[in-house]
């Protein structure tokens, strides 16, 4: 066993020592993010009161139209350096056709700061939101684990005689032993902090002979050290079967980062949709970014109709990651409320717009 300090414990010692007002960065971003952000701001002012600081940066796409500034080069630093956490909306714009400004922001920001976990909880708050039949609240209740800054999105690789019938494009799967062992620790520990008993590790070493051989060999020999802890392995095409036909098998799924991009698009649609899906990009101890899953969705924006609920979610995450869990659980049992009373957006099945569901979880929420 490792004497070096667990991911836990770095967690620990973080919300100990950080400042008693937490200070957040919000990054609205594009689209419905300028609305989602507000929302969830609004709960987090009537959780929290005086307990955090929020400062507000205008990175996105009117931004870059304006004047080129896609990641201020200064961003990582100053963010490390000044703030506790940052709060994401969501980046994407159709007046930026490369979209190049939602690469060097969003990925900028999980590869220069570490953020080597990508949370994302599959939580199912009521069982008439899960498209699977006879499956209740209790059998929807896994998280997934994806590794954040390797894989295929590493963006290695290139293009030959592009745009000419002998073309040739590659995309190299990164893997390295650092990367894929901390990562697979971080769910070991997770599961045990929490008293979880199942940890399930999906790559597709049958065919990737080379760089998933790395998470097989890394996986057996880390979950030696947690043999209180049911260990299993699961090519991802089976993950994904299973997943569906049995979800109440899984309590902590770990992978790679594009499986788990698309594990965690699942299991977000087996607990409601996207709307309702939050994540984190953590590196223990550091400040971290939280945001919901779902897009820009530049269709919608500005009509008073995006589903705020993720965003809040991911804003109670995010007080959790600060020690501030009793706020953190207030805000969920919140939305679970608005779902159960129907006080939800279109996208649900309500009748509420943005601006008012935002409202009415923050009106279930009593001022600190």
């Amino acid at each position: 066993m490792t004497n070096a300090p667990t991911s836990e414990t770095k967690l620990r010692a973080f919300a100990e020592t950080s400042a008693r007002r937490r200070r957040i960065a919000l990054i609205p971003g594009d689209g419905i993010g300028k609305e989602v952000i507000p929302e969830a701001r609004r709960v987090l002012e009537a959780a929290c009161g005086s307990k955090l600081e929020f400062t507000e940066l205008d990175w996105g796409a009117d931004r870059y139209l304006r004047d080129g500034t896609t990641l201020p080069a200064t961003a990582p630093e100053m963010l490390s350096k000044d703030f506790d956490a940052i709060l994401l909306g969501a980046i994407g714009d159709p007046r930026v056709p490369s979209n190049i400004h939602a690469a060097d922001i969003l990925l900028g920001l999980r590869f220069k700061l570490d953020l080597y976990v990508n949370a994302r909880p599959c939580v199912l708050f009521d069982r008439r939101m899960t498209p699977l039949k006879d499956r209740t609240e209790k059998d929807i209740q896994f998280i997934v684990f994806r590794e954040n800054t390797e894989g295929l999105y590493s963006g290695i690789g290139g293009f030959f005689k592009k745009d000419t019938p002998d073309e040739v494009a590659t995309q190299e799967d990164v893997n390295t032993r650092k990367g894929v062992e901390r990562i697979i620790r971080y769910a070991f520990e997770y599961a045990q902090a929490r008293g979880l008993r199942r940890v399930c590790m999906s790559d597709k070493s049958n065919a990737l002979n080379f760089a998933h051989d790395l998470w097989q060999r890394v996986f057996h020999v880390v979950r030696k050290e947690y043999p209180e802890i049911v260990s299993t392995h699961m090519y991802i095409d089976n993950l994904l079967m299973q997943m569906v036909r049995d979800p109440s098998q899984f309590d902590v799924i770990v992978t790679c980062n594009v499986f788990g991009d698309i594990a965690s698009d699942l299991g977000a649609q087996i607990a409601g949709g996207l709307g309702l899906a939050p994540s984190g990009n953590i590196h223990p101890g550091r400040v971290s970014m939280f945001e919901p899953v779902h897009g820009s969705a530049p269709t919608i924006a500005g009509k008073n109709l995006a589903n705020p609920l993720g965003s809040i979610l991911s804003a109670a995450m995010m007080l959790e990651y600060l020690g501030l869990k009793d706020e953190a659980v207030q805000i969920d049992a919140a939305v679970r409320a608005a779902i159960r009373e129907g006080k939800i957006p279109a996208d649900l099945g309500g009748n509420l717009g943005t601006r008012e569901t935002g409202q009415w979880v923050a009106s279930q929420l009593a001022t600190h």
